[in-house]
């Protein structure tokens, strides 16, 4: 049992908080578009806004441990990290227009799908490149 957690420790949590993050995006889409009554797309980018300074917190405290010892080792970190965000934010964005607007589909359906793409995606760019571990940023 051990060995299976250490394999995936970065994994299981990572999985905990993406689905998190996950309903702050939707919850937090569903509440602007529905209950404020803003057009879907300004929904949307509000919503995965919240969802990514929430992800932040939570992969650098929670998933990765990652600890910088400097102001400008930080800002690295968080901005690489909201920069990769941006670029899943534009595929997000691109299917929410695309389903809802070009589809005529589900709007929260369609919010739904993306997040499966984007928190694969995001996986991918926290784990082998935002967080990764400092050993392997010098080489050791």
């Amino acid at each position: 049992m051990e060995e299976l957690w250490n394999k995936y420790k970065d994994t299981i949590p990572y999985l905990f908080f993406g689905v998190l993050t996950t309903l702050v995006n939707i919850v937090g889409f569903w509440f602007f578009n529905y209950i404020v009554g803003m057009n879907y797309q300004i929904a949307n980018v509000i919503a995965y806004f919240v969802s990514v300074v929430f992800a932040y917190v939570t992969n650098k405290l929670w998933v990765f441990d990652s600890h910088t010892d400097t102001t400008k080792a930080f800002l690295l970190e968080m901005g690489s990290f909201f920069l990769f965000r941006g670029g899943s934010w534009v595929i997000d964005q691109g299917t929410m227009m695309i389903g809802v607007s070009l589809l005529h589909m589900n709007d929260l359906i369609v919010k739904f799908i993306a997040n499966v793409v984007v928190v694969i995606l995001n996986y991918i760019f926290s784990k082998f490149i935002i967080f990764r571990k400092k050993e392997k940023l010098d080489g050791k």
